[in-house]
This record gives structure tokens, C-alpha cells and sequence, in this order.
């Protein structure tokens, strides 16, 4: 198999840019940092992107979206450039498709920020999408070329919509932002009540669950959840993160919501486990190789 991925130096990008790799896959990547080391490697211009190129010279079985902007903050302070690199990209790499190699399944990575503040819980692929960020909005305009794409164009198009992603190589987010902290700061001081729940999944289980969609989904504009479906409450999530740093400092609670944030979160993952997908990672195991790697980092 010939595996395309867009935004290989990411987070999630570069580790399914090394999971592939080590399955014996061609893989290529493809992203806007210099790199002239790297086989199969494709360039692109942070401003004007542009795919024609490549699937006008290449052939690739998948194509996988890891690219775009990731921070809700972000989207409020700079819409316009959320917009760019979270659905216009996706409008240039499905027109690309089209024109040069329709047969390539094509996989966009989403994100849970789609759903909003959920009516209930577990939250369903069929679930109400009512985003509460511009960020989660441009993911669901997103999300919508690719239902286009496919009804209109006959593209194999799928959305993959991952919850709250973790892992090695990630600077940004709550676990980065305790790991900060707690090495810093005598107490922490933390968004929220504490109460506020989230559907963590552990990249190397992200990459896992990619596989099974490849393998087995219906390519059909459809969308899948990424997640564990286990509900966890940030206050637990500070307090595992005491735990394994064996700290005795103070968290606190400022009682203040972020703009964006969505209160609750547990995904239905019934779609995926279908297909064969188990969790390997526990939450408490995923966190205690982020804190030795970002040890490690310092």
C-alpha cells in the first residue's frame, strides 16, 4: 500500500508517518517544514499550497489529512487563517484527487470540537454537530467537502473525528500545560471547576484506529470517532498527573470557563471497535511515557 500523509511533521501526522514506515507501507510525506534528508518527501508553501503536483506524479492508495490548525484560542484570535488551513487546504487536496487519482481513499482528520456541548452523553457520529469555536466550525466545513466530494465527484472520502489526543511530541494542550506547571509553579492553577470531562486517546492508539478505518470503513463521506469512550474529569487527570510526578503541590480551580471549551465529553465508539479496534494505552501508562519524554526533552 501507497500511503500519502499530509502534515508529516506534526503531532499525529509524524507518528503515523513512522507507524507506516515500520509496517513496510511506501510512505510519503509532505508538509511545509525544510527537509533534505527525507525520502519520498513533498514541500509545500505554508501560503498558497498547492497538491496538483504531487497526485499528478505520484500514486497513492491513501491519502491521510493530518495538516491544519489545532488550537481553539488560535481560531478566535485569527479566524481567517483557521479557515485556510483547516478547510481550504482540504478544498485543495480533494480537488487535486479529483482530477488526477479519484480511486485514492482519502482520510480528514476532524475533531470532536465539531459536536459542541453535547445534548448527551455518549456522544454518537449521528449526534447533532452544533461547534462552539470557529475552529470546530472550519473542521465541520471541512467535514462537509468531503460529503460533497463524495456525492457529487464519487471520491472515497471518510472523517476521522478524534477527541482529546496525547502523546509523545506534544507541546500544547492540558498535558503539556501540567507538565509545565507542576515543574515550574508551587501550585497549579487550572481553567474550570475541575468537574469538566474529557474522551482521551493516546496517539499510538490514534494511529491504531486510523488503520482499522482504512482497512474496513465505507469511504463514503461517513465519519468515525476516535476516542476510548470513557469519560475522565480534568480535577482526576491533574491529580493522576501529581501521582506519577510525586508532587504534593496544590491545584486550583480558577472556576473559569475558556471560550471555545466545550463541558462534557464521552464518545460512542461502537463504529470502531466494529472493525477490531481495542485500546492499548491507559491513561495512566500514556502519561507516565509523556512525563519521561518531556523529562527527557529538558
Amino acid at each position: 500500500m501507497k500511503i500519502l500523509i499530509i502534515g508529516s511533521k506534526g503531532f499525529i501526522g509524524s507518528a503515523a508517518l513512522n507507524f507506516y514506515l515500520h509496517k513496510n507501507y511506501v510512505v510519503f510525506g509532505c508538509d511545509i517544514v525544510n527537509d533534505y534528508t527525507s525520502e519520498n518527501y513533498f514541500q509545500i508553501d505554508a501560503t498558497n499550497s498547492d497538491f496538483h503536483q504531487i497526485f499528478k506524479s505520484y500514486d497513492f492508495d491513501v491519502c491521510i489529512n493530518c495538516s491544519g490548525a489545532a488550537s481553539v484560542p488560535q481560531s478566535l484570535q485569527n479566524p481567517l487563517r483557521d479557515f485556510t488551513l483547516n478547510t481550504y487546504n482540504v478544498a485543495k487536496l480533494l480537488e487535486a484527487i479529483k482530477e488526477y487519482q479519484p480511486n485514492c481513499k482519502f482520510v480528514n482528520l476532524s475533531s470532536a470540537a465539531v459536536y459542541g456541548n453535547p445534548i448527551e452523553l455518549p456522544i454518537k457520529e449521528s449526534s447533532i454537530c452544533n461547534p462552539i469555536s470557529p475552529y470546530g466550525i472550519h473542521k465541520k466545513f471541512a467535514e462537509e467537502l468531503c460529503t460533497e466530494y463524495q456525492a457529487y465527484f464519487n471520491l472515497r472520502t471518510c472523517n476521522v473525528r478524534i477527541f482529546s489526543a496525547f502523546g509523545n511530541g506534544l507541546k500544547k494542550q492540558l498535558i503539556w500545560d501540567l507538565y509545565q506547571k507542576f515543574k515550574t509553579q508551587n501550585s497549579i492553577e487550572l481553567f474550570g471547576t475541575g468537574e469538566e470531562t474529557r474522551d482521551f486517546i493516546h496517539v499510538d492508539d490514534i494511529i491504531s484506529a486510523l488503520t482499522y478505518v482504512i482497512k474496513n470503513g465505507d469511504f463514503k463521506g461517513e465519519s468515525y470517532n476516535i476516542a476510548n469512550g470513557q469519560e475522565i474529569k480534568i480535577k482526576d487527570i491533574a491529580k493522576l498527573f501529581a501521582k506519577l510526578t510525586g508532587s504534593q503541590k496544590t491545584i486550583i480551580f480558577n472556576q473559569q470557563q475558556k471560550e471555545g471549551d466545550p463541558i462534557f465529553w464521552r464518545a460512542d465508539i461502537t463504529k470502531i471497535k466494529s472493525f477490531g479496534y481495542e485500546q492499548k494505552i491507559s491513561i495512566e501508562e500514556g502519561l507516565r511515557k509523556y512525563i519521561q519524554w518531556a523529562n527527557e526533552q529538558n
